[in-house]
């Protein structure tokens, strides 16, 4: 991910895989179907999150039905990139475990993601996000028709991560990690990264920012963000390590 960038690839060095990659207790690993995570609010009339549970209509969604909290991203479509035609396609246990598998072992992966190890380790993974509320979608990053990425798009409002920072409804969270050595370090995870957001932002109209959280220590991802039109807004301190909190905000999409 891109630490993101366990992006590898993204960034100006071969950028360590988890750019925004999860730890234990942090994005990748932590969007299980638990809540409700209020957050402490000291003016009633701010935009800060002030509640994060969920309706109980969404409490029983399964995979796929996703609507209301990250819209049906299987549906949304190519778009065109500077690197080729880029496609978010929602993982397929069946399909594509044995990829994903292979990726989380790398050991440019694995020091940040820390999903190395037997298959089923990577299964439990994907599958309580597939099992999950929706409230997290584990995707592939498909290329010019070759699945090369892995990404997490996540409701960032509904997330742990909203207790570190003034989190809005509706902010999307993004963890990326590219899979094959050969595309990393050549400016994919900045094109990729710009393309995702903006795709979130021009399907997902209620979002008002993008956000991501990779390893403070991993500058080639944080390079990457903000070649991608984030900007670095803060340390803050999560389980397991400590993050630039980078954000895309829509008011500022053209600018940056």
């Amino acid at each position: 991910m891109l630490p993101t960038d366990a992006l590898a690839g993204t960034g100006p060095a071969p950028a360590h895989p988890d750019s925004a990659g999860p730890r234990p207790g942090t994005a990748g690993l932590r969007h299980f179907p638990f809540g409700p995570f209020p957050v402490a609010d000291d003016e009633p009339d701010s935009e800060e999150t002030l509640e994060l549970r969920l309706p109980a209509e969404f409490l029983g969604l399964r995979a796929g039905a996703t609507a209301g909290l990250l819209d049906p991203i299987g549906t949304w479509g190519a778009v065109t990139t500077t690197a080729g035609s880029f496609q978010l396609l929602p993982v397929q246990l069946d399909r594509d475990l044995p990829l994903v598998h292979r990726w989380m072992n790398d050991p440019a992966v694995a020091d940040f993601w820390e999903l190395a190890g037997p298959p089923h380790r990577t299964e439990d993974h994907l599958r309580t996000q597939l099992h999950g509320d929706g409230r997290c979608v584990p995707c592939l990053g498909v290329l010019d028709g070759i699945p090369m990425s892995y990404w997490e798009i996540y409701r960032a409002d509904l997330d742990p991560l909203a207790h570190s920072y003034p989190a809005r409804p509706h902010d999307t969270g993004i963890h990326l990690l590219i899979g094959d050595a050969a595309d990393r370090g050549r400016g994919l995870g900045s094109a990729l990264l710009r393309a995702v957001a903006d795709l979130i932002l021009d399907r997902r109209p209620p979002c008002p920012r993008v956000v991501a959280e990779p390893d403070l220590r991993n500058t080639p991802s944080i390079a990457a963000f903000l070649n991608a039109g984030f900007r670095f807004t803060g340390e803050i301190d999560l389980p397991g390590k400590r993050a630039a909190l980078m954000i895309r905000d829509r008011v500022l999409r053209d600018a940056l």
